[in-house]
């Protein structure tokens, strides 16, 4: 019952993933839910297996950077005749030519690159660093929880809301929507898992009704309310509810805004979904999404190649979500991570190893982009971190603890990410107060 649903009676059948139905019974009244979604969003992007930081902020304004990866640096703009040169932001740092698809959004203003930004657990373990960093406590692996879930935790209810009422049983709610925190993924990832509820689903299919008949869905809600059906006990009318407000975003209905182009992807079409959960106003306060492939050993590439082709489609799905989007922009903000860099130095096989600093992204409207962040620590060999990797300069609690604090509005990050001593004075400015 706690990861899958399943109902049959006759021809019907309802499929739901990762729907919790004591988390449904929270949600009287589809309208309610909807009132609750007129906050702020954050969407969080996780780029699995440790995305080359290097080349994809390029420093192509420190020549170290070329005595380092001299078979696959990216050429800076300035002799990109004939090869494909970095995509100059500030005279120094530069985009991968990939990510052409983010330029349009840098030169709005809306797009905040972070550079030397991580964990500063000095872990080279993939699992282990994308466990510090989902549950904001790097170097403990005791830690039950998530950090966006902790946010949820702490969160009050929406303000037009009364207190919540445990006692009245189902059609209890505390005002908060059962889509509040939505990951489209297999199953819920790490930084969700806690105590406050969130849903996971491979895509919103996973909440249709599937029948054979066309008053399917009637005769088994009428099943429902008439109490008579021992199926799915508790769940109730809510359970409706929370399909009806679904069922307005339908996928095979949603047409994205007009230039909004998504690549077929996996990964292109999570965010597409996201997009239309945002358009939909189901009460939606965090999505999470992740996408592999970023753990380049061997035969990485530089301007074209293996490295080049995953930042072409991650470049292009965000640019789509981001246009799709449109005015919405102006309330919600996306966070890229990635577990950790990679070595500074090209390997043998035209790769990289598993480093130590990374970089980030952050686009919204009330993001102070058109800069790069972060303390540039350097790339001379004694800059480097254990002689080997780009340095840390900027603790990835302190971009997560200004998200949620100014943008999602937390009033007690130290709640989220507890143990971080860092606080306020290690903000990079990165949200507009």
């Amino acid at each position: 019952m706690n990861r899958r649903i399943f109902v049959r009676s006759g021809a019907l059948a309802l499929v739901t993933l990762g729907l919790d139905p004591t988390f449904l019974r929270r949600t009287a009244f589809a309208a309610e839910l909807k009132r609750a979604g007129n906050g702020r969003v954050l969407i969080v992007l996780f780029q699995r297996g440790a995305a080359d930081a290097l080349n994809v902020i390029v420093p192509h304004g420190d020549a170290d950077y070329y005595r380092l990866r001299p078979g696959i640096g990216i050429a800076p703009p300035a002799r990109s005749a004939g090869a494909e040169g970095a995509l100059d932001l500030d005279g120094f740092f530069g985009l991968h030519p990939a990510l052409a698809p983010l330029e349009p959004l840098y030169r709005r203003g809306l797009l905040a690159p972070i550079h030397a930004v991580g964990s500063p657990s000095a872990t080279r373990s993939h699992f282990d660093a994308q466990d510090y960093m989902e549950t904001g406590t790097p170097d403990r692996k005791s830690t039950p929880d998530g950090w966006l879930n902790r946010y949820l935790a702490i969160r009050g209810t929406c303000e037009e809301c009364s207190p919540p009422d445990r006692s009245s049983g189902p059609g209890a709610h505390d005002g908060r929507s059962p889509f509040r925190a939505v990951a489209l993924a297999e199953q819920t990832p790490r930084i969700l898992e806690g105590p406050a509820q969130s849903v996971a689903m491979s895509s919103l299919d996973d909440f249709v009704i599937r029948s054979t008949g066309s008053d399917a869905a009637t005769r088994l809600e009428a099943l429902y309310r008439s109490g008579s059906a021992d199926l799915v006990h508790g769940a109730g009318s809510e359970l409706f509810d929370a399909m009806k407000l679904l069922r307005e975003a339908n996928p095979q209905r949603y047409q994205p805004s007009v230039g909004a182009e998504y690549p077929r992807s996996p990964f292109g079409q999570r965010l597409r979904q996201i997009a239309q959960l945002v358009k939909a106003d189901v009460g939606m306060e965090v999505a999470f999404a992740d996408v592999g492939g970023w753990d380049t050993h061997v035969n990485q590439g530089g301007a074209t190649g293996q490295l080049a082709a995953r930042l072409r489609d991650f470049a292009s799905a965000i640019a789509a979500l981001v246009t799709d989007l449109d005015d919405r922009m102006a309330d919600v903000t996306i966070v890229t991570m990635s577990e950790f860099g990679r070595m500074a130095r090209e390997n043998g096989t035209r790769g990289t190893d598993h480093g130590h600093a990374g970089s980030m992204f952050v686009i919204g409207g009330n993001v102070d982009g058109g800069k790069v962040h972060g303390r540039w620590p350097g790339l001379a060999p004694d800059r480097l971190h254990e002689g080997r990797d780009l340095a840390l300069t900027t603790d990835f609690r302190a971009v997560f603890g200004e998200l949620v604090t100014r943008h999602l509005g937390a009033q007690h990050p130290e709640l989220v990410f507890p143990g971080y001593t860092g606080g306020q004075r290690e903000w990079l400015g990165v949200v507009r107060s």
